[in-house]
């Protein structure tokens, strides 16, 4: 079992940055690949990031390519989403996902949002 727990959301500028932090349980994370999500209100569920269980390979939704970076830390259990240049139609409820079938990014595992494990998300506002 893995329980994913996300921090960092807040409200934020037009132009401004945050950094999204995503907590893991269990054993199984430092072999996973990661991901995060949005939902925006009104709107469906939508592919951000992902990254392959040792970070050397990320993924981007087009929409935030160039503004985000996805990171981890396995020796602390964590994955990272760094947001800049935001702008209001960041505003959403960011999750944080995990894929325990493979250590690489299975692309399709993420854009069809079929993860094992989702977090309980945080909340992005960005005011323009």
């Amino acid at each position: 079992q893995v329980q994913l727990v996300e921090s960092g959301g807040g409200l934020v500028q037009a132009g401004g940055s945050l950094r999204l932090s995503c907590a893991a349980s269990g054993r199984t994370f430092s072999s996973s690949a990661m991901g995060w999500f949005r939902q925006a209100p009104g709107k469906e569920r939508e592919f951000v990031s992902a990254i392959s269980w040792n970070g050397g390979s990320t993924h981007y939704a087009d929409s935030v390519k160039g503004r985000f970076t996805i990171s981890r830390d396995n020796a602390k259990n964590t994955v990272y989403l760094q947001m800049n240049s935001l702008n209001p139609e960041d505003t959403a409820i960011y999750y944080c996902a995990g894929d325990t079938g493979a250590t690489m990014v299975r692309i399709w595992v993420f854009i069809q949002g079929r993860c094992d494990y989702w977090g309980q998300g945080t909340q992005v506002t960005v005011s323009s």
